[in-house]
């Protein structure tokens, strides 16, 4: 297993035990530091594990962040009509 897919799974794990903690905010403010972490991680991922590993990592990351994929959807919806 390489560094960039370690990364990424310290990253999922990292998000899954931060969901389980309770929060005023919705975890709001914490989905913006673990987005602001893995883009660089999915990058890296991408970098050195290829297309099918970072598409992986994309998608398993989008079902744990998924509230600001969902409104980010809807944003760009929004703007297209």
């Amino acid at each position: 297993m390489t560094w960039p897919l370690i990364a990424g799974l310290l990253w999922l794990v990292a998000a899954n035990v931060t969901g389980l903690l309770p929060s005023r905010d919705k975890h709001w403010k914490v989905a913006y530091i673990l987005i602001a972490v893995g883009v660089p991680i999915l990058g890296w991922v991408l970098v050195v594990n290829g297309v099918v590993w970072g598409l992986i990592f994309l998608l398993a990351a989008g079902s744990v962040l998924r509230w600001p994929v969902v409104h980010a959807w809807r944003w760009a919806k929004a703007r297209v009509r």
